[in-house]
């Protein structure tokens, strides 16, 4: 169980800088290495998505997107930080 909450909270911590650099499911790994499962993985792939919808809303805006357009651009960036 500690090995689970410590991997959660490492993979907590770093989730920023994951979807900031490429697909949330093929960085979900603890600190030992091994993939996550389970709760831990689920906590981390809701947290990893909302920082690569609020960073993809910030460059939308940064580029003055509105409507379909701003739309259509937050969709495919949040599909590639997430990796679906």
């Amino acid at each position: 169980m500690k090995k689970i909450a410590l991997a959660l909270a490492l993979s907590l911590a770093a989730t920023g800088a994951y979807a900031q650099s490429g697909a949330c499911k093929t960085n979900a790994k603890g600190s030992d290495g091994k993939m996550l499962a389970g709760a831990a993985m689920s906590s981390y792939m809701k947290k990893c998505q909302a920082d690569a919808q609020k960073s993809c809303d910030d460059k939308a805006a940064a580029q003055k997107l509105s409507g379909a357009a701003k739309t259509s651009f937050t969709k495919k960036c949040v599909s590639d930080a997430v990796g679906t």
